[in-house]
This record gives C-alpha cells, structure tokens and sequence, in this order.
C-alpha cells in the first residue's frame, strides 16, 4: 500500500478514532478499525524466543542462546539467521511484533539484565542488533529496538533520572539505536527511565535524533505502563501506549486536542504511523496477504545446535580440550547445572522451551559404550525451590503428571477447573467472580527428609501439606514494577518433614487483591545431602576418573529482570567445589554457564575454562560437541572480565536521590580498564579455539578522507594442527588528540576460516563514524584531521600489529 493510499484511510478516521490507534487494546494486542480494514496487531516478548500472547507452560517456543551469546558469535550471518527463527516462531503464533533487540549496554558487570543485552561495546552491540533485526523483518514480522536510551540497569529502573554528558549520549549509548534505524527497524520501545531528568516516553530524545536526524518512520512503543501522562508524552513523540485498554490518553487525549494543549496534527503523526507499521506486517487492507514468504530454517534443532557452539567461549586450554570421544575411560560429570542447566534468564523475556538437552544426557549420548560418565551433582548452588512439574507430581483430580488449578469464589466454590503442567501460574484462567486461585498436586518425595515448599504472589496466601500449613499470611504488594508483579513475585517457603513411604497432597491458595497481578507460584525442594558430603562425594570420584568435568553457574535469583546482582561471586560453594576437584584430577575442565561475568577465582588451577552462557534449549548437545571436537568454541567475548569485582573500573547501579551519574563518560568495558591501567581476567575480544594463529602483516591504507570507508587488511596463518575460525579485530587511537577520546577503542572486525598451514587475509571495514566526536559547543558531529593509529589483534589487550593513517578533511 503507498503512503498515498494509507493517507486517504487516515482521512476516514475521526479524532477518537485515531485516538483510539494510540493504545493497546489488550496486554498484547493492538485496537482494530474495520472503517479502514484494520486488523489487530499482536505483540510478543522476545529476544530468545517468540512466547506469544499468553504465559502458558502448554504453549511452547524454541529457545534461542541468550543475547550475551548471540554477540559472542561475532558472527552477523548466524546472527541474522537467528533472527529468521524469531520470525518464523512469530509467524507461527500470529504475532506481527517482536520485542527485540535489547540494545543497551554492558555498562555494569552487576547489571541484572545483562545477558539480554548484547556487550559493552556499542559498535558490537549495533552489528549484533542490526543483524537481528534484519533477520526478524525480512519475513514481515517487525522488530522492536529497546529500550530506548540509557537503560542499563535495574535498581529503581522505574524512575531512575540518567545522568551523562551529551558526548557520551550520543557516541556510546545512542550509537546502536542509530544503527538499528538505519538497518530499517519498524519499532522503539521507550524505557521507563528517566534522561537528564525526562521520562523517556515523555523525552525529547524521540524526536531528536531518532525521528528527525535519523528518519526513524516507524512506532515508538512505550514498555508496558511506562506512559504515565497524557499530554507531555503525546508532545514528545511517543506514538503507541502499552498495555491497554487503560492508558493515560485515550479519551483524555481526546480531551487534550479538543482543548487545543495537543495539536491534532500530532496525532495525525502517530496514527499515520501505527498505519504504516500495520501495513508493513500484513494487518491492513485484505486479510491473507504473504508477510515475506518462506523464512529459510529448515532444520531449527541443528541451528540452534550450531549456535551453542558458535557462542561457547573458551577462556582457556592446556591442551586437555577438546576430549577424545573414542578413549575408553571414566567422565566424572559433577554440578547441579550438569542436570538443571540454565538455558535462559529471568524476567518477561523467559519462554516455555519445547525441550531442553541438558549437558549430563548430551555427554553419555557423545561417548556411547566407549567411556562410563559418572554423574556427581556437588554441593546445592542455591537454586531453590523450584515450581511443581510433570515430573515431581500429578493431578489429584486425573493423576495425569502435573497439578489441578482452580478458580474459586468468595464461599470457595469452583468456577473453573483445569490441569496444568507447571506450579508456575503467570496467568491462571479466572472467571467472573475469581477471588481466589488455587493449585492443589499430589507429590510423590524421591527423598526422605526436610522438604521446602512455597508459595510466591501477592496479598493472602496459603499453603498446606497434607493439611498441614506450612504457609500462612498477607503479603501486601510492595512494588510497581511489572516484572515482579507479573513475572517473578517473591515466595513464602516453610520446611515440613516427608516420608518416601507415602504421597502428600500439596494445596496452595492465593486471594486475589485489586492491582496485585495474577501470577502464583507453587514450589517445592527436596533436601539436599549436607555440602561438605557432597564435595567429597565428588572429589572421589574425580580422583578415580579420567577427567571431570565441573558445571558452575548463576542462579535464577542472581541474574533476573527486575534486580542488579550484587556481586560477581557464583553462588553456594561452587568455587570450592571447582578447587577440591582441580586438585583431586589435573584433567578437569570447567563449563561455566552464566549469562554475565562471574569471579573465577581458580581460572589458572584448571586444566580449561569454557564459558557457554544462557545457551537456550539445545545445550547440552551443543556444548557435547565443543567438548569433544565435533565443533570449535567459536565465541569470543562480548565484554570485559573482571579477576574481582573491586578490580572493575565501572560498577555503579544504584542511584542516590533518584539520580545515576554515568561519570565514566565515554569509558566503558574495555576503554575504562584501559584508562584505569589495570589488567582484566579476560578482555574484550578475548577466545581461543583448537587451532593457533600468526597475525603476520597488517595493510592499511597510507591517508583516508573523512567521510569515505576504508578497509584495512590483516593476513593470518593457521599454525595449529586443525581447520580453525578466527576473529580479527581493529582497535583506533588518537594520541594527542585536541579532545578527550579513549586510550583505543573498537572499530570492527572479520572473521576468517583456515586449514593448518594455510594464509587467509581478513579485510576489516571501517566506517567513518569510527572517527568522528560529537560536539557538544555546535552540536554536530565532527572529524579530527591528522595522524591516527590503527591496532589489530586477537582481542582488546593482544594487538601486535599496527600501522598510521593520515586523516584528511575533504571538505576543509
């Protein structure tokens, strides 16, 4: 349809029904006007996967690797083909718009939702992110860019007032939202932050740079209840408040343009917007038009297995990796994520997977009759309670695996009744008359002993075991925040001794108060063995096996939508397991599997370290053929590890007075180590793999015109014994420089593939953007004229090579 055409539909509507275009309909839905042949549009959570418009454990979705691991790849390519997956996953559902990318930076290593972000480099991030946005919308789903700006961190993410120079704005937060418009994104979602003391749904910055500088001619979307003013957030260029059908315009706005404190041309804009983005998926005009054909992925299971591999970070290898799968032997297999792997984070981006290949079945399925793997499951982490399963109890009204969830009313009689797989209950049905949500299960204990259950939501709740309480109180809602109100909401736990000899009936019950969400949890934990029992159990076994191989990772309170973490360390006693193991068997490898940096304390005790991530629901078979060579750990590191925590040049979260200070400026990830002088466990960039290089020569040119790209050119040997990827990467500096500017600072990459022995040539473009600072005094965009360096290598801290180039002003 041509904006002509688009423009007369517009003309059809009146100021309330324009108005009307502006707000959600539902939580997930747009408002339909069959006046014009709009049809609704249907939102959904991304990036790892596409959950549709409902929180049901019975409507499943694949599970990509998280965000981390995405930019890990360092791979545009792989990356884009993920986003095909997306589209095909919301094609599948009806959804037309994808909330992804996460776009802001690694700006904390405490940051709670830094494994939905892609690195603390906005050049890397603005490549992954462009990459998967073309991915997504090149099959008529639309992607979403959030959120939009400076939303780095969790504590008091609702109001926090973000504070930094215009300079830092625009060159490093900023700078992947820019590339996201210019590969054609078709939605912004604004934050709940505030910048330089605006809320970002009522901000200037929606309107410049990203409407006018930029030509954004998509929708901004608030994030969910981030509209809280009618008439600043209409001025500001905000275009679609969500959810609905309560918002602050609606018929206030109504009221605002009547009353001539909102011009009606603004929102003409908005409607003609949300028109445009209808017709762009396929909701406006004629029902059953094609949204961009077949999307390509034929086989998800292989691709999602390759991209565990591709994501896998080796941080370091003595050799001992990749293991030989055809040595007879004993695999001592040891931690609790060997079994209950983390395969994505917490918060609203979570999905229900199809499956998940967890690491301990992958590795027995890998060695067949060859080796014997012997399972240790080590000290608890601190996982714990988990929601009830298929798989720890049943109905008590079927039998069938699962739990019973009932709708009751005010005198307790059953509105509605119905089984459910999972304890976790985002959204129980609730009849007209609801006031209270029940989940009743029959458990079978596995164990003897102290057991924990729980039961996690708002205002009156109740649990009994055997009709016994165990939980019983008034939790009144403390937070506004929707990720824990709908999401996450805080568990009551009480401890009750169990019997293997007989099953239990678990019942929780959970009144329903005004405004306190729907979401019920209902969890249970077996005990566990004591914890020094539990390492010695392993150590043993370890010192009577070939090698071992130790899983460690984060746990769902430490990394979450909704919380900043509040130290680097892992959990429990994980790192002493690591230690007492190391010194029991000189061949144990290390996989760590979490979605930000962690402390690792022993790193140059083991024999090999290997970072996986969230990895997403093929685990285990993608990291079973890291481990034993049927693929490369192809990752490099999208952000800067710290050794400590108190190593870290940038830490700050949490405001003071409502206010968070990015004093930093320009120097983030590897530039604040880099200004700070210290050394970093693992930088930027940093990954080997099975094979060796030589960066033996770099190429670049002699002079350069300052707004022409230029390309320089890196020739690389494989000196190992295997057909190996490598990631060559360009660094800039300015020495002397008339501006503060970093020590050196990221300006792009390639990758290469060779046999051993063999001679490739990367070729890196740089863009001029590279170059460029913002001025502040004019407020444009300037070039520095003169000497500059050029440095390649293997990461942030290894470049061996470098060269000058001159810059010149064409236009001087």
């Amino acid at each position: 349809m041509t904006e002509e055409e688009r423009e007369r539909l517009l003309d059809k509507l009146d100021l309330a029904q324009k108005v009307r275009l502006l707000a959600g309909a539902t939580t997930w839905r747009t408002v339909a006007e069959p006046a014009v042949g709009l049809r609704p549009m249907v939102i959904s959570d991304g990036p790892v996967g596409v959950r549709g418009e409902s929180w049901d454990e019975r409507i499943a979705s694949v599970l990509l690797p998280s965000p981390s691991a995405l930019a890990a790849m360092w791979d545009d390519e792989l990356v884009e083909r993920l986003g095909n997956l997306l589209a095909a996953e919301a094609r599948r559902k009806g959804v037309h718009v994808v909330l992804a990318p996460t776009l802001n930076l690694h700006r904390s290593p405490l940051g709670g939702r830094h494994f939905e972000c892609f690195s603390e480099d906005p050049e890397l991030a603005a490549r992954a992110g462009a990459a998967l946005i073309r991915g997504i919308q090149a099959h008529g789903v639309a992607a979403a860019a959030k959120h939009y700006v400076a939303n780095d961190s969790e504590t008091e993410r609702l109001t926090v007032d973000v504070r930094m120079s215009e300079r830092a704005l625009r060159e490093v937060y900023l700078a992947p939202f820019e590339a996201a418009v210019t590969a054609g994104v078709r939605v912004v979602m604004a934050g709940y932050n505030s910048v330089d003391g605006a809320t970002m749904t009522e901000n200037p910055l929606l309107a410049e740079p990203l409407k006018r500088r930029w030509g954004f001619d998509g929708v901004v979307v608030s994030d969910w209840g981030a509209v809280r003013s009618t008439v600043a957030s209409a001025l500001a260029a905000h275009d679609l408040a969500m959810p609905g059908p309560q918002t602050s315009w609606g018929p206030a706005l109504v009221r605002a343009v009547q009353e001539g404190a909102v011009p009606s041309a603004v929102v003409d804009d908005k409607a003609r917007r949300v028109l445009r983005l209808a017709d762009r998926v396929g909701v406006l005009g004629p029902p059953g038009r094609d949204q961009g054909g077949r999307t390509g992925v034929d086989d998800e299971r292989a691709l999602l297995r390759r991209a565990v591999a591709a994501g896998s970070v080796l941080l370091s290898n003595d050799g001992v990796l990749p293991l030989d799968p055809a040595a007879p032997g004993t695999v001592a297999v040891i931690g609790t994520h060997a079994v209950r792997p983390r395969v994505q984070g917490g918060g609203s981006a979570g999905v229900h997977p199809r499956h998940v290949v967890t690491p301990l079945d992958a590795l027995g399925e890998a060695l067949g009759d060859t080796a014997r793997v012997l399972h240790l499951p080590g000290p608890d982490p601190g996982v714990g309670p988990l929601p009830l399963d298929d798989g720890l109890c049943r109905d008590p009204r079927s039998g069938r695996p699962g739990v019973l969830v009932r709708a009751l009313d005010a005198d307790g009689g059953e509105l509605f009744a119905e089984h459910r797989l999972s304890g976790r209950q985002l959204e129980p049905p609730i009849p007209p008359g609801t006031e209270c949500v029940e989940v009743s299960a029959v458990l079978t204990p596995t164990v003897d002993g102290v057991w924990t259950f729980g039961v996690a939501g708002f205002g009156r709740m109740t649990l009994t075991v055997d009709g016994r309480p165990v939980v019983d109180g008034t939790f009144p809602r403390e937070t506004d925040d929707p990720a824990v109100v709908h999401v996450d909401p805080p568990g009551r736990h009480g401890r009750i001794r169990l019997s293997g000899a007989r099953d239990v009936q678990i019942v929780a019950r959970r009144e329903l108060d005004h405004d306190s969400g729907r979401a019920v949890v209902v969890t249970a934990e077996p005990p566990a063995p004591p914890a020094d029992t539990a390492i010695a159990e392993a150590v043993e076994a370890a010192r009577t096996c070939d090698s071992a191989i130790v899983f460690v990772g984060t746990t769902p309170d430490s990394e979450s939508e909704g919380r900043d973490r509040q130290e680097l360390a892992l959990p429990g006693r994980q790192d002493e397991l690591v230690r007492a193991v190391a010194a029991a068997n000189p061949r144990t490898v290390v996989v760590v599997n979490a979605g930000s940096p962690v402390e690792l304390p022993w790193r140059r005790e083991v024999a090999a370290v290997l970072l996986c991530w969230f990895p997403g629901q093929e685990a285990g078979s993608g990291l079973a053929d890291v481990l034993f060579g049927a693929a490369e750990p192809a990752g490099r590191l999208p952000t800067t590890w710290a050794a400590r925590l108190a190593d870290a040049p940038v830490t700050g979260t949490r405001p003071i007075g409502g206010v968070l200070d990015y004093d930093e400026g320009l120097h983030i990830g590897h530039r604040a180590w880099l200004r700070a002088g210290t050394e970093p466990a693992y930088w930027f960039g940093h990954g080997l793999g099975y094979t060796t290089w030589d960066h033996e020569r770099l190429d670049a040119p002699a002079a350069v015109d300052d707004d022409v790209p230029w390309t320089v050119r890196v020739h690389v040997r494989n000196t190992g014994p295997r057909r190996g990827r490598e990631v060559v990467q360009v660094y800039l500096a300015k020495p002397g420089s008339a501006v503060e500017r970093p020590v050196r600072w990221f300006a792009g990459f390639a990758a290469v593939e060779a046999d051993p022995g063999e001679r490739v040539t990367a070729e890196i473009g740089v863009s001029p953007r590279a170059l460029r600072h913002w001025c502040e005094a004019e407020a444009a965009w300037h070039v520095e004229p003169g000497v500059w360096h050029v440095l390649t290598g293997r990461s942030a801290g290894d470049l061996g090579l470098t060269a000058t180039v001159l810059l010149r002003r064409r236009n001087a």
